[in-house]
């Protein structure tokens, strides 16, 4: 085919940057930076880019398109690094993004299928609510879930699903929970801790404790509790159970400490 027109021999930076699909901004960094030789300006004082121009900038947008940083482009252009190595590293980059968007997807997906905030914990521990009715988990319980498995893990967490299980199947134990949560509220540090309804509410708890478990061993949650340690495996956490305690803050005073310790006592002895 015959043309009927005669090819500039260079061209304005604006036409320049129509054509590689960028912007004079950016052909102005490539200079700054090396990227890009600076052509001499004409008689106008302007720029004016041949060719050659063109084919460099062509495998700059090229380059870059793929993700490869400007650094990396101007070095593999001077030689000073090898372009197979600079490709190595950024496929080894683009797999690391490719499964963190891989595992984001996946956190999305369990959002859309069990709601939020639940599916935000563990698969382990939402298939252990998944049954119960909407609004059953209160926002509070998935908190402590959601402590429960920073600090120990799924498995742990998935146990102690079966506490609040048992609350959302027994309106009678969760009035009683919500008196006890209130109650030890009001420990505040206007109360000493050597205050005797300090002690009085530990038994409170203890018993509310005790009331708990029997409700969940006559559903068998008990019976799943021990599945799920026998199939526990070991998890790599980011952090010790110390050192994570010594990170979640809880605003409790000195009173209320001693309950939750006194309580634990109790619980300790039972247990042994």
């Amino acid at each position: 085919m015959h043309l009927s027109f005669t090819p500039p021999r260079q061209v304005k930076i604006g036409d320049a940057a129509a054509f590689a699909g960028t912007t004079p901004r950016a052909i102005r960094h490539y200079h700054q930076i090396g990227l890009l030789p600076e052509p001499e300006r004409g008689a106008d004082g302007r720029r004016r880019y041949g060719y050659d121009d063109m084919i460099r900038l062509l495998w700059v947008r090229r380059m870059a398109e793929a993700g490869v940083g400007l650094d990396d482009v101007r070095a593999a252009f001077d030689g000073s690094q090898d372009v197979d190595e600079n490709l190595r590293r950024l496929d080894e980059s683009l797999a690391a993004q490719e499964a963190r968007i891989q595992r984001q997807r996946a956190v999305v997906q369990r959002l859309r299928a069990v709601g939020s905030p639940l599916g935000l914990l563990s698969e382990l521990v939402t298939d252990r609510l998944r049954h119960l009715p909407a609004g059953a988990v209160r926002p509070s319980d998935v908190d402590t879930l959601m402590v429960t498995e920073r600090i120990f893990g799924p498995v742990a967490a998935a146990v102690q699903a079966s506490t609040f299980i048992v609350l959302a199947t027994h309106p009678e134990l969760r009035a009683e929970d919500d008196r006890l949560d209130a109650a030890e509220a009001e420990l505040d540090d206007g109360v000493e801790p050597d205050d005797p309804r300090v002690e009085e509410l530990a038994l409170q708890r203890f018993a509310h404790y005790k009331a708990l478990e029997r409700a969940g061993a006559a559903a068998g949650l008990d019976v799943a509790e021990e599945e799920l340690f026998e199939s526990d495996e070991e998890h790599d956490l980011l952090m010790s159970a110390y050192e994570a305690f010594t990170k979640m803050p809880y605003d409790f005073s000195p009173a209320r400490l001693r309950c939750v310790e006194l309580t634990g006592r109790l619980l300790g002895q039972d247990g042994s």
